[in-house]
């Protein structure tokens, strides 16, 4: 997995490329959080985003966690149909904003 970071005005960029799985979930979490509270508007490309399991799953919701705690918004675009039926299956469509 491979994650790029851009800040567009008030905004942070998250553009990831492979997989957030048991194995890169823990970078997702480190690379995010680290800087989120300096962001509180945060976007999610998962345009080359190919799997995500049960562990990126929660990854997300901490992400979410803690921008809700900084009153922020997270948006996930860009989202491949097999991703989306992961999101559609686990109800994670009624917890973010696409």
């Amino acid at each position: 997995m491979d994650i790029e970071k851009s800040i567009e005005e008030n905004r942070l960029i998250v553009r990831i490329n492979g997989r957030i799985d048991i194995e890169t979930a823990p970078d997702f979490d480190r690379t995010v959080t680290e800087i989120i509270d300096r962001n509180l508007l945060v976007t999610l490309d998962f345009a080359n985003l190919s799997y995500i399991s049960s562990a990126g799953l929660r990854s997300l919701l901490h992400l979410r966690n803690a921008v809700d705690e900084y009153g922020g918004d997270i948006r996930i675009v860009n989202v491949i149909d097999e991703v989306m039926e992961i999101f559609n299956v686990t109800g994670f469509v009624d917890m973010f904003e696409f």
